[in-house]
């Protein structure tokens, strides 16, 4: 089976932004609140049906192809997945066109005890572009009371939520980990790929910023029950520094480069294949989420099999394409599961 083209899959949200999406994957955008796209997902927006899950270029939902053969698409141990479409991954495209609210995402803990489920949210950025002075935010400064932060949530006071944060100034080729439970928010300006588990989990703390509201803002469970989710602990300056990558997204070699914080590989990895003129760049094998940066070339499979690419292309890759290589001109992020997914969930195929 070889790497499946995918159609554009924006999505339209809460917030604004979207157009360094649509230049990147050379389509038009329908709204100015369509700042998501999200690449090769089996699985939906909370509440929303169908809404979020790919399709290939000849209409058809990715979700349904892994479902009809999952041992093709995931690899052998697919029947220790979450279930027949999970392919361990989310990947997305977020062009921020505001600053986004501060949020949180809840861990694995959690959402099996509360939502049914063996992923939490922990998720990563990767900018592609950034705004001068844009900035991430991310964990508290010092530990916070949690009947404060009640208050000041209730009291949608914006101001004491960001002050009280990490902000960390970020540029293109940096990396930066969110774990799951740790407040976060986006300033506006800012385009990563962010690559995350496969959920849509999150519990809003600051809603009056967007469309949103109170009550779409706690997984529907009510606040006291989700806020234990929230950390208020302190993300001193070693924890920190841990979660933060800085890489040249210029730089090519013989080799796939990891992007992230090694402590992102339980959850999910991310490559950069960028060959030198004339060689090839090998990449790992399994499921895998390829985005074309820039350039054109060829994937080529140790059987022979080979597609061709182009700037702003997306596709899915199989675990039956086996080992394979990016020959070309291209620069490729590739994003994969974690490290012994699945074996590393718990319950297998419900």
């Amino acid at each position: 089976m070889k790497p499946t083209p995918l159609a554009p899959n924006l999505i339209d949200h809460f917030y604004l932004g979207g157009g360094r999406i649509a230049a990147l994957r050379g389509i038009e955008q329908t709204s100015e609140r369509q700042p998501e796209e999200w690449l090769a997902a089996t699985v939906s927006r909370a509440g929303a049906g169908d809404v979020g899950l790919a399709r290939t270029v000849d209409g058809d939902l990715l979700r349904d192809l892994v479902i009809a053969d999952p041992a093709a698409w995931v690899g052998e141990h697919h029947a220790d997945a979450a279930d027949a479409s999970d392919t361990g991954i989310l990947v997305k495209l977020l062009d921020a066109g505001q600053r986004l609210p501060v949020h949180v995402h809840p861990d694995r803990g959690f959402a099996a005890s509360h939502l049914d489920c063996p992923y939490g949210k922990t998720e990563a950025w990767f900018v592609l572009e950034a705004d001068a002075g844009a900035a991430v935010h991310l964990g508290w400064k010092e530990a916070v009371d949690r009947d404060e932060l009640d208050r000041r949530r209730d009291a949608q006071d914006s101001e004491w939520m960001l002050d009280h944060m990490n902000r960390i100034e970020v540029e293109r080729g940096m990396g930066v980990l969110v774990p799951a439970g740790t407040v976060h928010a986006i300033d506006g300006g800012i385009f990563v790929a962010e690559v995350q588990e496969p959920t849509d989990f999150s519990i809003v703390l600051e809603w009056s910023v967007t469309t949103s509201t109170r009550e779409e803002s706690h997984l529907d469970l009510g606040f006291d029950t989700v806020m234990p989710a929230v950390s208020v602990d302190r993300l001193d300056e070693s924890a920190l520094a841990s979660l933060v990558t800085r890489n040249d997204l210029s730089a090519r070699g013989a080799s796939a480069r990891s992007l992230l914080s090694a402590e992102a590989d339980p959850y999910f990895r991310l490559f950069l294949a960028a060959p030198d003129a004339g060689n090839e760049t090998p990449v790992p094998s399994g499921f895998g989420v390829a985005l074309v940066l820039e350039g054109s070339g060829s994937l080529v499979a140790d059987t022979g099999d080979e597609v061709e690419y182009r700037s702003g292309q997306v596709f899915a890759v199989p675990a039956s394409f086996g080992p394979w290589r990016v020959r070309g001109e291209g620069s490729i992020l590739v994003a994969e599961p974690g490290a012994g997914w699945p074996s590393t969930l718990t319950g297998g195929i419900r």
